[in-house]
Order: C-alpha cells, then structure tokens, then sequence
C-alpha cells in the first residue's frame, strides 16, 4: 500500500508541471520589437482595391512628420524587405538599398510608402508580368496596376494625418514601369511621377527583346519572378559558365522546356508572339501612354549604359514630349549609369572614371528639387533635360533630347577603315564567316549568370571591346586620330547595306570610342574600347517588325535601325570605331542563320555557317548617322 501511495503522491505532484507547462516556455507568445531610439514608425496595413483583394503595405513615417508629402513605390520585389535592408531604428539605414534613394527620402521628410503589387509576397491575388490595361485582349480582369495605384492612393490620403495629401511615385525597373501605369486615369492626389529605367517595350528594346533577338539570359529570372509568389523556387544550373548552359543547350525553347519554364504562363506568352504582333505592340508603355491625357508632371530617367531597359525611358519620353504645349510636365534626365545605378554611388562604371559620383550630384541638383516641387511647393531650378555628357564628363542642361538628328554619315570604308568622307568607286564588301557553334560573346569568358553582383554584369556595356576585336568573325573600321572633338548629343542610327549567304541573320553594330594607346594618370585606359552605343538588329524583321521573312541569299539588302541614345564626346587623340558581328552570345539567343518560322523552336540542323558581307564603298554604301553638335 506504501509503494502505491508513494506512486500516486509522484503522480499528483507531477500534475501541476503539466497543467502549467507552457509558463515554463521562455518564449512571447507574439513578441513585440522595441521602438526605443526610433526615429520613425513602421505601420503594415493591408489594403482592400476595389475587388476585394488586399495588398500588403509597408509605410514608414518619420518621427514627428506633419504636413509632409507621400513618396510611393509599387513593388514585385517584397515590400517587407526593401523596407528592412538594415536591422536599425533609422530611417534612412532601412532604406539603405534598391529603390529607396534614402538620402532623398529622409532628407525631404517624406513618408515612404512600399507596396508589394497583386500576387507577390504579401499580397492576394493574381500574378501577370507586366499586366496590360483591365478589360483589354491582354488583361480581361477588371483591375491593373492603375487601378491598384489609385485604390491605394485614395486609401493613404484618408488614412495618414501626418501627410499633406501629396502623392508622389517613383521606382526603377519592374517598379519603374509601375508609375507609368499610374499614369493612366491617375488620382487627383498623385502629384509627381519619376520612372526611372521603367520597363516599357519588351521587345522594342528592354529586357525580353532587342529588335527582335531574344535575350535569353533574362530565363532564370522569368522562372524565379512567376514560378511562387516568393521566389523561393530557384532557377538551377550545373553549369559555371552560361556559354556552355547556353550553347549546349541548343535553342531558347529547348532550354526553356529543359527547365520547366513551359509551367509559366508569360514564358508561353513570349514563345507564342516571337515578333512583334499585337500582343507587344499594344501594351508597350509608349504607345499606351501616348493616348492619354497629360495630367502628372513626370521626369523620365534613363542610364546611358542601362544592361537591362536602355528603350524605356526615351520611348516615352519621344512619346509624351509633344503633347507638352506648355513644357512644364515632362521632363528627362540621362545618366552615366548602369540599370538603376542613379539612387547609388556612381563615380565610375567599370574602369570608366566620371570626375564625379554622378549619382548624388543628380539626386542632390535635380531629383530632390523636382520632388520638393511638387509634394512641397519649393521652387525649383531643374532644366527639362539634364544629361551627362561622357568625354567631357560634365552635367549639360538643354529645352530638348535629342539635342542633335543623325544626319552626319560615318561610313564605313574598305580596308576596315572609318571616315565621314565616303569612299570612292565602284561598290567593294568586307567579308567574315559567322559559324553559330562558335559565337562571339558580349563578356569574356567565364560568363557568370545575369544578375551576378559585380561589374560582369552590372558594367558590360562598358566593357572592353579589345578582346573580340581581333576575332575574324568581327569587323572593326577604325577611324584616324581625331585633332578635333566630334560631340554627339542623340540617337545614332545605322544604315548598313550586307549580304548572307544564309536566309537569316543577325547584325551587332557597335559605336565606340578608341582612347589612345597610353593615357597618363589612368594607365587602365590605354588603349581601351568603350562602346558608346551598341544594339543587335534580326534580319528577318528587315520590312517589317511583325513581318519575318527569310532573306535572299548572297543579295546585298539594306538594313536600318537606331542604336541607344548617346550624349558622348569623342576626344582629340581619341579614335572612332564601328565593329559589325552576328552574335552576341549568350546575352542573346543565336540566329540559327536558316530561316524557320519560330527560332524558339530550331533544331541542331538549322545551325548553318553564313558567310556575311558589308558593303563598304559605292552607292550603297553602309554607315553610321551620327547626331553630330556642330
């Protein structure tokens, strides 16, 4: 009888231990982070569009704010973190990162407003890829991202007592395509827009297209933005150089199927409309935009050596300029930056020197200013185009972009040689062998993956050319030392006159600027080849953007196509040079150089060697149209 006693008395005992076990858990049930030392608020609130579905927003206000403006970004890139890139209870250290400009923020006493767009991170609903205007073929729902942008604004001017209900939006990329939409039957509030680098024209000349040439290293990201909701499913490759991913793998379709990337409704969108049908055209923010009231003063940002959108910016700009009677609501400024690079430091890119960090100069001088404006009722000085001017590597205020037309031929001349002066009798060609098993590539090899952290990336536009200029498979007509500067302030355009003995082909036409062989103070420089503009035209397009056909073999045909806009002086014992090739590997897919219907889908066959020819002398003659200042 003890012994069970003495068991049930142990029992007993133990029962207060488990009754009253979860007290012993060191753990809050829901911790609360301390504030203390805080110079703002953090507030995260869901808001309800007009169907329903809430999207999660993050807004950070600082300490003491009244009477301040809202500045807004819209986001596919997590609110939560681009509103957290440091652990800290300072505003501007959590804004530290992409597409904050946290000098500009905190230094204005905005409100920051981040929001992640229907579909992504914290937000319900469904996900599109860039999606078009409701109701249209493209989008058949009833809401968009206008729609989403004045549901949310109409919801922050009720709701914030701190702000003065001045809305300004701006964002870079993916979220600078964001405040075009806004743009589109805005809200009475939104008062300033700043796209910056905003993706515009998929295929025109951003990031899925350049003239119809697929740029196929923008797959993993396709795979990763769209695949969850968090892009948590990596793109996955055993690969340590993207050539060989890209080369073995065969076509852009082939290796999209190799990947799972047939699962994801936009890679199937841009497979189906490989030219540029209805599908591109109507939803290109240019044209969608050009038929819109102007109702938003609006700044258009462009980097002159963007590796992402280099289209974008200008394309609006061309397209909303004219319908500025009164010159005070759209405005451009034009950087010496890579993708984005404006809200960072941005005293060089690559080994290129700028004398400045162009960077704060701009956001200190004209973005800061334009914003105080418009959500604070401050004066400005701020020109309706500010553009950097490389080469002389200073800051040009102009009425107008571009400043010059291309009107000023740079031919192309036998011998490889370049001069503004045409050669003389009859019609002569320079020829190169392309062999698609062997293509030139747009870095030197190891090719790290697109969006690798480092100047491989972020700075190939200024890469050196030297190391595929002694290729055979590329031409490089080089001009004579100059003894006078030659300014270009626009949009070079080329006009090149070539023949392939195969039924399509793809022509690389590079503008660069051959710095001499020693360059005091900046050994790094001598020699260099920076390209000043560079793009890639599919031949099949020749008569028409929505309209391949295949080229008649060996006949010289004439081929026409602008490259980026260039503000750039080419100085004394400087030289000028146009290198021509037919790939730009693995940036771009390659030409199977056989015309087939869809080149997604070509077969090992169709990989052909072309022999191509550039006519360089006589009546048609190939050049470059230089938008020479006189």
């Amino acid at each position: 009888m003890l012994v069970k006693w003495l068991i049930g008395a142990a029992a007993l005992a133990l029962l207060p231990l488990a009754a009253h076990a979860q007290s012993y858990d060191e753990r809050p049930a829901k911790p609360v982070l301390s504030t203390e030392g805080f110079n703002f608020e953090r507030r995260t609130v869901e808001i309800a569009m007009r169907d329903g579905v809430k999207l999660h927003t993050v807004i950070l206000v600082p300490k003491g704010a009244k009477d301040a403006g809202i500045l807004m970004t819209r986001t596919p890139y997590n609110a939560d973190g681009l509103t957290g890139i440091q652990k800290s209870g300072d505003l501007g250290s959590v804004l530290d990162g992409y597409d904050n400009a946290p000098d500009v923020v905190t230094g204005g006493g905005y409100i920051r407003v981040v929001q992640d767009v229907r579909g992504k991170y914290g937000s319900q609903g469904i996900y599109m890829m860039n999606p078009a205007q409701a109701g249209t073929k493209w989008n058949p729902t009833k809401t968009d991202d206008s729609t989403d942008t004045y549901d949310t604004i109409d919801w922050l001017v009720k709701h914030l007592p701190e702000s003065n209900g001045k809305v300004g939006i701006l964002g870079i990329s993916y979220d600078g395509f964001l405040p075009l939409m806004a743009l589109i039957n805005p809200h009475p509030a939104l008062k300033v827009a700043v796209p910056m680098n905003p993706m515009v024209d998929g295929w025109r000349g951003d990031d899925w297209f350049h003239n119809g040439a697929f740029r196929q290293t923008n797959m993993p990201y396709v795979w990763e933005q769209v695949a969850t909701k968090d892009n948590s499913s990596p793109w996955i490759s055993s690969y340590a150089d993207d050539y060989d991913l890209y080369l073995n793998g065969g076509s852009a379709g082939a290796i999209g199927k190799a990947h799972g990337l047939e699962q994801i409704g936009f890679w199937n969108k841009i497979v189906a409309h490989p030219a540029y049908d209805s599908f591109w055209a109507e939803q290109a923010m240019d044209t969608v935009l050009a038929k819109q009231p102007l109702k938003v003063p609006t700044m258009l940002v462009a980097s002159q050596w963007d590796q992402e959108d280099i289209y974008g910016a200008t394309a609006v700009y061309r397209a909303l300029k004219p319908k500025d009677t009164a010159g005070n609501m759209v405005y451009l400024s034009m950087g010496p930056w890579y993708h984005g690079q404006e809200i960072g430091a941005a005293s060089n890119l690559g080994p290129v020197k700028w004398d400045q960090d162009t960077g704060k100069t701009w956001r200190r001088t004209v973005l800061s200013p334009f914003l105080a404006h418009y959500l604070k009722g401050i004066p400005m000085d701020v020109a309706p185009v500010t553009v950097f001017e490389s080469g002389t590597n200073e800051w040009r205020r102009s009425n107008k972009w571009p400043i010059a037309e291309a009107t000023t031929p740079l031919y192309l001349k036998p011998g490889e040689t370049l001069g503004f002066e045409a050669a003389t009798g009859a019609a002569q060609t320079v020829e190169y062998v392309s062999d698609p098993a062997k293509p030139v590539t747009f870095v030197p090899r190891p090719v790290a993956p697109v969006g690798y952290d480092g100047d491989h990336w972020t700075a190939w536009l200024t890469s050196d050319q030297r190391p595929v200029s002694g290729r055979p498979d590329v031409l490089s007509f080089t001009g004579a030392v100059l003894t006078a500067p030659v300014t270009i302030a626009g949009v070079p355009v080329v006009h090149l006159t070539a023949s392939t003995s195969g039924t399509d082909s793809d022509w690389v036409v590079k503008l660069v600027d051959v710095y001499p062989d020693q360059v005091p103070g900046d050994r790094a420089m001598g020699g260099y080849q920076l390209a000043v503009a560079m793009d890639i035209f599919r031949g099949r397009y020749r008569e028409g953007l929505g309209n391949p056909k295949p080229l008649a073999a060996n006949v010289p045909l004439k081929y026409e196509f602008a490259l980026p806009a260039a503000d750039h002086v080419f100085l004394p014992g400087h030289r000028i040079m146009v290198q021509v090739q037919s790939s730009w590997f693995p940036l771009y897919d390659r030409n199977p150089q056989t015309f087939v219907p869809n080149i997604f889908f070509a077969k090992a066959g169709d990989y052909v060697k072309a022999t191509q020819k550039i006519v360089v002398s006589g009546a048609d003659a190939s050049f470059v149209a230089l938008p020479v200042v006189k």
